[in-house]
């Protein structure tokens, strides 16, 4: 009877153990970390502002009324109305302002994000996978790249466009911050490549599309997520920074970076007009940030 019962006992634990696997341990893991679920309640409501902006105000990002708006003082009991916030040295709704201004940095983020992960990626794979004289002209490029400054580079390129969009500069973004990614997939290859289940898949005969994308690309993932994850956070403080400057976007574009460079005129008298866009954008970028760190910790077995 002792038997019968061993026997019954073992294959349940058996499918316990094949249930288990590196990114179901890592989504139990991030669904008991506070900072995970905070990021993500924060980044869902950034997120949902981007798209339906309209859902948390009816106040016009564009109106100006200086006659009657100019630097009014916020109006705490206007809860999600016009005046919330105040308004800046045009008479425009500062709240409205922070509200639409969440678009161009989540479009910017995530399309900045996504094309370097495809881009860094790809080249990266390509360069740890065939290795020698390929992986060292890619390396070398890499290099290049890698050696000029984000910030300096894309001051340069958007410096050449005299219209300056959303998608300009997810490109002069793009172009120059796939290097990261690329070198942290290129080291997840070459360690993926010398595993026993990819030598026995060449030996068997699968061919080289089989290999990079059904069984090194899904092992060699995960830092690369990681990675792209923490990045989106700097890509937004990066699009904030060159409006900043004057180099990034461009009225009639709503931007935090553009009203936090408008609001130095008024810091002084009207510290209000910097504060609110400043806080909006400190909190997304810090969302992201915190998530990032979340996966990595999960994704990790070392710090587990």
């Amino acid at each position: 009877m002792a038997v019968e019962q061993e026997t019954l006992v073992e294959p349940d634990v058996g499918k316990r153990e094949e249930a288990r696997s590196l990114w179901g341990d890592a989504w139990r893991d991030l669904r008991r970390r506070p900072i995970f679920l905070l990021s993500i309640v924060l980044i869902v409501l950034l997120v949902v502002m981007a798209i339906f902006p309209w859902a948390f105000t009816d106040a016009n990002p564009r109106k100006a009324d200086l006659l009657h708006d100019y630097l009014k003082r916020p109006d705490w009991t206007d809860f999600f109305g016009a005046g919330w916030f105040g308004y800046d040295a045009q008479g425009r709704s500062i709240y409205a302002r922070v509200v639409y201004g969440a678009r161009a940095s989540i479009t910017v983020g995530i399309f900045v994000t996504a094309a370097v992960t495809v881009l860094g990626g790809l080249t990266g794979m390509v360069a740890g996978y065939y290795g020698g004289a390929v992986d060292a002209v890619i390396s070398r490029i890499v290099d290049i790249f890698f050696g000029i400054p984000l910030l300096l580079g894309a001051l340069v390129l958007l410096n050449a466009f005299t219209v300056r969009t959303v998608w300009t500069v997810v490109l002069a973004l793009a172009v120059l911050g796939w290097t990261q990614i690329a070198r942290v997939m290129r080291g997840a290859v070459l360690t993926v490549k010398q595993s026993d289940y990819v030598v026995a898949g060449r030996a068997l005969g699968a061919g080289t599309g089989r290999l990079m994308f059904r069984h090194i690309l899904p092992n060699a993932i995960a830092p690369v997520i990681v990675v792209a994850t923490i990045a989106l956070g700097g890509y937004i403080a990066t699009e904030a920074t060159l409006s900043f400057l004057g180099i990034g976007l461009q009225d009639p574009t709503i931007s935090w970076g553009i009203d936090i460079s408008s609001a130095q005129k008024v810091i002084r008298t009207a510290p209000y007009v910097l504060f609110f866009p400043a806080a909006a954008l400190s909190v997304t970028v810090l969302a992201f940030i915190m998530m990032g760190d979340a996966v990595r910790d999960a994704l990790d077995p070392k710090l587990r």
